[in-house]
């Protein structure tokens, strides 16, 4: 009598489980909980916001030595972020406790905008003085010193007057430095060539493009079912046992789709430049139009829909041996996109 043998089924998981729960973001705007160190050179913010404006591609001369097209031109894509110019409006005094950091005090610049009315409550009047005095009397006991800083819509390509408010680190060697240097810029404008520089690594952070309810066959990538299958063809064959009776986090489920908050790591700016004009195609952005102002170059791409804010935060896990020098470039194309 022949037996034959049984072949156990291939069929590996399907999409990861690294990005669980797969929820919709609060916000458009998105939350930064984690900074990397930076404790050598002069004090800066260790980040900057931009709007999304589109991507286009660019010639460059591969610099990575280990690379067997070192020293060769290549073709790449990369993103173009609009960055408008930010002000900090607030320093923010953080003390260190047994659940983490906590906000002890903050001090107002002396001067708002008038467009941050239209994000939140202004207090008419304020002693800037008096609170800027109480909060040096509190120095040595701070953890850490954070801004609050809001964007400038009015300066980039979209049609917005409402400004985005986040909070951003003030990295320096002390935190008597960082008072200082966060002091120096309360109120006043700062451009993105302030903060960063050419050839850096950078982390991107943004809302993802939403796509709704959808299917575990959109969601998570299973495959479809033969067509005799009973009751479905777009779902999984077995969502687990009758006992224990409870679904496992890990079984493919429908639900939102997309809006989530990603992180793009360690994107290299390959060119920052203050005309917009030079580098935006023929008939402009696509759903975006005209870069007027300030604006870096990325490498690759990154999360996010065109409009959308990014933002950009010093590599929190640099590449090792990645050396920070500028990129050379021959070429940036500027052919219409539409």
């Amino acid at each position: 009598m022949l037996i034959m043998a049984h072949r156990k089924k291939h069929a590996p998981r399907r999409g990861s489980l690294a990005y669980l729960p797969r929820g919709r973001a609060s916000k458009f705007v998105p939350r930064i909980k984690n900074w990397p160190e930076y404790k050598d050179g002069a004090a800066k913010l260790l980040g900057f916001i931009g709007y999304k404006a589109g991507m286009t591609h660019a010639v460059m001369t591969v610099g990575n030595v280990d690379s067997p097209f070192a020293g060769q031109e290549t073709v790449v894509p990369v993103t173009v972020i609009d960055t408008p110019p930010i002000r900090p409006f607030s320093i923010r005094g953080y003390e260190a406790s047994i659940y983490g950091l906590k906000l002890t005090t903050e001090v107002l610049a002396g001067t708002m905008s008038e467009d941050l009315k239209k994000a939140m409550p202004v207090p008419k009047e304020y002693d800037h003085d008096a609170k800027l005095k109480e909060f040096e009397e509190k120095l040595d006991s701070f953890a850490e010193i954070r801004m609050l800083i809001h964007t400038q819509p009015r300066l980039a390509g979209i049609a917005k007057k409402k400004p985005d408010v986040m909070e951003y680190k003030v990295g320096a060697s002390t935190i008597n430095e960082a008072f200082e240097y966060a002091k120096s810029i309360l109120g006043t404008d700062l451009r993105v060539a302030d903060i960063l520089n050419e050839g850096i690594l950078i982390d991107s952070i943004a809302v993802t493009k939403g796509h709704g309810f959808q299917g575990p066959v959109r969601r998570w990538g299973i495959r479809i079912l033969q067509h005799k299958s009973r009751k479905t063809k777009r779902g999984v064959g077995c969502i687990g046992p009758w006992t224990p009776s409870n679904i496992r986090y890990s079984v493919p489920r429908p639900g939102q789709t997309g809006f989530h908050t990603r992180t793009s790591f360690n994107n290299k700016i390959v060119k920052m430049g203050e005309r917009g004009e030079e580098i935006t195609p023929s008939g402009g952005f696509v759903n975006y139009g005209v870069i007027r102002g300030d604006y870096i170059m990325v490498h690759g791409s990154i999360p996010g829909a065109v409009k959308r804010p990014v933002r950009i935060r010093y590599a929190i896990r640099p590449k090792k041996g990645h050396v920070d020098e500028p990129v050379q470039m021959s070429y940036i194309s500027t052919a219409s996109k539409q």
